[in-house]
C-alpha cells in the first residue's frame, strides 16, 4: 500500500499529515498578527495586502506543499479533506486581519454558517470514506492520472492545486466582503442566511440518504442478491443531483452577503462554480451509463427526473397514464 503498512497505520499517519499540514500558513500569520502593530518590509505589506497575503498563503502552502506530500503517497486525497476546512481558516483570517471592519452579528452569522457548512461536509467525506483518512483519492483524479501518464507528475500541480485555489478563493470572496464593510443588517441578509440553512440542510439530507442507499446496495452485494440500480427516492425522486444543488443554494447565499453589500463582483466565485460543477455532474452522469447493471435505469431516470433544480415528476406521471 502506498499510504501505510495497514489501514489503521495509514489512518494514524494520515491524520497526523493532516494535522500538521497547515501550521506552516498559521504560525506566518500568527507571527504576523504580533507584530503587524509597528511592523515594517515583509509584515508592512503583509497589512496593506490581505487578499494577496491569503492568496500568497495558499499558494505556498496548500498548492506546493499538499502537492509534494501528494507525490509521496501517490494520491491526491488530502485536498478533498480541505476543501471542507479551508473555507473556515478563510473567514477566521478576514475578521482578524487588523484592516477588517465590519457588522459584528454578520460576522457572527457568517462564522457561524461556515462552521455548520464545514461540519457538515467534514462529517460527510468522513462518512463516505469510512472514517478512513487517505484510502482513497477523488475517482477524477485517478481517471485524470491514467490520461495523462508520464506528465501527471506537473499537470496535477495545475489540476488538482492551483485550479482549487481559483475555486475556493473564488467562491469565499463574499467572506472578505463582510469584513470589509461595515454597514447595519440589510433584507439582503435575510434572504442570504435563508439561501445558506436551505442549501445546508438540503445538502445533508440528500447525502444522507445517498449514503443510505450506497450502505444497503454494499449489504446486497455481500449477501449476493441484486443491486438497486439507482436511487429514486426522498429527495432524489424530485432531481437527479441534489446534494449538487444544496451546495450551490450554500454559495450563492454566501454571494448574496455581498451582493447586500453593494460588492456585486463577489457573485463571479459562486457562477464560476456552478459552471465547474455543471461539467462534473456531467462527467458523473457519464459514469452512471457505463456502469452495466444501471444504465438502463438511469437513462429512464434522466429521461423524467430534473437535473437539479427540484420539480414533481410530471413526464413520468403522463408515462404511467398512456
Amino acid at each position: 500500500m502506498a499510504m501505510g503498512s495497514g489501514p489503521n497505520g495509514s489512518n494514524l499517519k494520515n491524520g497526523v499529515i493532516a494535522l500538521l499540514v497547515p501550521l506552516p500558513s498559521i504560525l506566518f500569520y500568527l507571527c504576523f498578527l504580533s507584530n503587524c502593530g509597528g511592523g515594517s518590509g515583509l509584515w508592512k505589506w503583509c497589512y496593506h495586502h490581505p487578499l494577496l497575503l491569503v492568496n500568497a498563503l495558499f499558494f505556498f502552502n496548500v498548492n506546493l506543499v499538499f502537492w509534494l506530500i501528494s507525490h509521496l503517497q501517490s494520491s491526491h486525497w488530502m485536498i478533498d479533506l480541505y476543501w471542507t476546512l479551508i473555507p473556515v481558516m478563510l473567514v477566521h483570517y478576514f475578521a482578524s486581519h487588523p484592516l477588517a471592519e465590519y457588522n459584528e452579528l454578520r460576522s457572527w452569522v457568517a462564522v457561524a454558517l461556515t462552521w455548520i457548512w464545514s461540519i457538515r461536509l467534514s462529517h460527510n467525506y468522513l462518512r463516505r470514506e469510512g472514517w478512513q483518512l487517505g484510502a482513497r483519492e477523488d475517482w477524477r483524479f485517478t481517471d485524470m492520472r491514467r490520461q495523462y501518464g508520464k506528465n501527471w507528475w506537473w499537470a496535477s500541480f495545475f489540476a488538482v492545486y492551483l485550479s482549487q485555489q481559483v475555486f475556493l478563493m473564488g467562491v469565499c470572496l463574499p467572506l472578505y466582503v463582510v469584513h470589509s464593510v461595515e454597514e447595519g443588517l440589510k433584507l439582503w441578509d435575510l434572504v442570504a442566511i435563508s439561501v445558506c440553512g436551505c442549501g445546508i440542510g438540503m445538502a445533508y439530507f440528500a447525502d444522507t440518504q445517498l449514503h443510505e442507499f450506497v450502505s444497503r446496495n454494499r449489504k446486497l452485494k455481500m449477501s449476493g442478491k441484486s443491486l438497486v440500480p439507482i436511487l429514486e427516492e426522498g429527495l432524489w425522486r424530485y432531481c437527479r443531483h441534489p446534494n449538487y444543488f444544496g451546495e450551490q443554494l450554500w454559495w450563492w447565499g454566501l454571494g448574496i452577503l455581498g451582493w447586500g453589500l453593494g460588492q456585486r463582483w463577489s457573485l463571479a466565485g459562486a457562477l464560476l462554480n456552478t459552471i465547474c460543477l455543471a461539467y462534473v455532474t456531467k462527467l458523473v452522469e457519464d459514469r452512471m451509463v457505463k456502469q452495466h447493471y444501471r444504465a438502463e435505469a438511469y437513462r429512464q431516470y434522466q429521461k423524467t427526473t430534473s437535473v437539479w433544480i427540484p420539480r414533481f415528476r410530471a413526464s413520468l406521471h403522463k408515462e404511467k397514464n398512456m
